[in-house]
């Protein structure tokens, strides 16, 4: 079974140490900028709606603070695949060393599926936010970008009763821990998925648009292997592209690919 090796849980989370990634003239400021950016790893459903509510950080042992947001409230997860993303908010911090951040959701979070809109369930994200521990260190004038890249797939919980539920599977990745894999897959009757795999672990997957093209974001560098598996039921074979080199800040492009009955 495919599993996501960097995922960041509610109650599992991994410790990120953030370089920075561009410059600015930083002569006599004492603040840095930070950029947070949402994107989605894809899931088979006609919509994931987040109620983005509010963004706190920590420094230390702090108390929270207001990230201020320029987009809020409710975002299709959806729309942001393939490379897509939304800006969710870009301030001005002061220098030091941010340890924390808390996403917190508000209560119009639904889920569509086969025409139906239902309540997504977020009790655990309602209460007191998805914390996401972190090691940001950030110096005078310079600019820092960070992706919540939610795994909508393994985020999504049906329960015995036929509703649905909300356990965040969540990885953040930076400009420099950023390497991409891009490509067109076809037909589009094959239905395909494309994964990212190290070994026998799926480091990342892409549903591919109407047109056939994809492309997964935050990969380590390194060699994998990007499969292509198709819909057992529409009769196409599974293809797989062997050692794939990827290096961060770099978008590797794969052959087009033609999947076969």
């Amino acid at each position: 079974m495919k599993k996501l090796l960097t995922t960041i849980g509610l109650m599992s989370l991994s410790t990120l140490t953030f370089i920075s990634c561009s410059n600015n003239d930083s002569s006599g400021s004492d603040t840095a900028q930070m950029q947070i950016r949402l994107t989605d790893a894809p899931a088979d459903y006609e919509q994931i709606n987040l109620d983005i509510k509010s963004i706190e950080y920590q420094t230390g042992g702090d108390s929270w603070k207001t990230f201020t947001l320029s987009k809020s409230g409710v975002i299709n997860l959806l729309d942001l695949r393939n490379g897509v993303d939304v800006l969710l908010g870009d301030n001005s911090l002061p220098v030091g060393t941010v340890s924390q951040l808390r996403l917190v959701l508000g209560n119009n979070n639904t889920i569509r599926v086969n025409g139906i809109t239902s309540p997504l369930e977020t009790p655990s994200a309602q209460q007191s936010g998805l914390k996401l521990n972190v090691h940001y260190t950030l110096e005078a004038g310079k600019v820092y970008k960070i992706w919540i890249d939610f795994d909508a797939a393994k985020s999504i919980v049906k329960t015995g009763n036929g509703s649905y539920s909300l356990k965040p599977v969540i990885r953040t990745f930076t400009e420099l821990t950023n390497g991409m894999i891009e490509g067109n897959v076809g037909p589009k009757e094959a239905k395909a998925t494309v994964y990212t795999l190290k070994g026998t672990d799926t480091i990342a997957s892409a549903i591919p648009n109407m047109d056939g093209y994809f492309k997964m974001q935050g990969l380590p560098s390194g060699s994998y292997d990007v499969n292509f598996s198709t819909d057992k039921t529409t009769g196409y074979k599974d293809a797989t592209i062997n050692n794939v080199n990827v290096t961060f800040g770099n978008i590797t492009k794969v052959p087009n690919v033609v999947l076969t009955k």
